[in-house]
């Protein structure tokens, strides 16, 4: 018996553990995070249910508290008002005491109140899922570890109780929003920690969830991966699931000749994807070009140490990197002609109280002044855009 009901070798205790910890990352990001803070999947009730008493069991977080920190940390993200952000507090604070910092943020009433609308409210979360019950689960959960695995359970449960403090509270909210690679540049700091999403569900992929917040889906290009993913795929091959909501993908009418209304629409839809192209496709190629003709060793130095500062939004580099890409932009007409031009279409795509038609114009405007800059990047890129579309093009009879 002091191996428990189930006697296994000590990898198989390993595995118990590691198959434990993974449901519980998979109800937190299919339920709380996708399926309640965002509203990008439904779920058949008994599904539903099941991640609710799962996560009663494991974590006893309360479904409406987590939503309601969550939707603040989008809503006050990088400011004084984030609950998490390692930009504010430090990346120490967040990575070592993410939880306290999640608990601190769960207990404000006006921060449920604003942020932790339509999550359940039935007999079982006022009963036992909340409020003084709320702790029975992990409770319940130390005796089954126990029960079923001896001495042994008692480790197991141990690292059930760390694994999300630790992986969603500390790594996902700290690291990624410090250290990572980006492929979209978005007002915040978030990041893709790893392209392959598997330890925490695919929140890995944080900076895409920060692009479209509202998208079931994490990955976007075709070598990430998120497991979260694909459970929701089979979920819904099943008839458990039904995705409500993708991150639009850009279609591209090659027969269009001219910017219309059609066009606006799907350039501010596509706004992320088009300035991730922008960055690739121009920034990199003129930046490229500079350094190759770049005759000053001085001068070279500079434009390296300024490359990652080129596509990063300007709001989120500090005063040193600021600096140093004004004086590279300064001696150096090509990349400041094309830093301009990317400036000029973010400020279109924040206009969000222009009329379509005015929309329209600065589109067409930018485009026009952008072909006449002699860069044939540049240029490139303005005719290319004029191919946007939020319908497919049809095919000729």
């Amino acid at each position: 018996m002091l191996n428990g009901l189930l006697e296994l070798s000590v990898w198989g205790y390993v595995a118990a553990a590691l198959i434990l910890t993974h449901i519980t990352i998979a109800s937190v990001t299919i339920f709380l995070h996708r399926h309640q803070a965002h509203r990008a999947l439904n779920l058949h009730p008994a599904v539903s249910h099941f991640f609710r008493f799962w996560l009663w069991l494991t974590t006893s977080m309360v479904t409406k508290e987590w939503v309601a920190v969550h939707r603040k940390h989008h809503a006050k993200c990088e400011s004084e008002n984030d609950p998490h952000s390692p930009q504010i507090l430090g990346i120490d604070k967040v990575l070592w005491q993410g939880a306290e910092l999640y608990r601190a943020e769960a207990d404000k009433q006006d921060t449920l109140a604003v942020y932790g609308h339509n999550t359940p409210d039935d007999w079982l979360e006022r009963n036992l899922y909340s409020g003084r019950s709320n702790k029975l689960g992990i409770v319940l959960m130390l005796v089954i570890d126990v029960l079923l695995f001896g001495a042994a359970g008692l480790t197991i449960w141990a690292v059930q109780m760390a694994w999300i403090p630790f992986w969603a509270a500390g790594v996902i909210n700290g690291i990624g929003h410090y250290w990572g690679y980006r492929d979209f540049e978005v007002s915040d700091a978030s990041t893709n920690i790893v392209p392959i999403g598997i330890i925490v569900g695919g929140e890995e992929l944080h900076n895409n969830h920060h692009a479209f917040g509202s998208s079931a889906k994490f990955s976007v290009k075709w070598w990430e991966f998120d497991i979260g993913w694909m459970y929701i795929r089979m979920l819904s091959m099943l008839g458990l699931a039904k995705v409500k909501k993708l991150a639009p993908k850009p279609l591209m009418d090659h027969s269009k000749r001219s910017i219309d209304k059609d066009t606006v629409m799907a350039l501010v839809t596509n706004r992320f994807q088009v300035m991730s192209d922008y960055a690739r496709d121009v920034m990199k190629q003129v930046y490229k070009e500079e350094v190759r003709k770049t005759r000053n060793s001085a001068l070279r130095r500079q434009l390296k140490r300024a490359r990652k500062c080129l596509a990063r939004n300007e709001a989120l580099i500090d005063e040193k990197s600021r600096m140093r890409l004004h004086f590279v932009l300064s001696q150096n007409k090509a990349l400041d002609t094309v830093y301009e031009y990317k400036q000029r279409l973010q400020k279109i795509w924040a206009s969000t109280t222009a009329s379509q038609e005015q929309l329209l114009k600065d589109i067409q405007e930018w485009c026009r002044q952008a072909e006449a800059t002699g860069i044939n990047s540049l240029q490139e890129f303005a005719r290319r855009i004029k191919g946007y579309s939020l319908s497919p093009a049809m095919s000729p009879v």
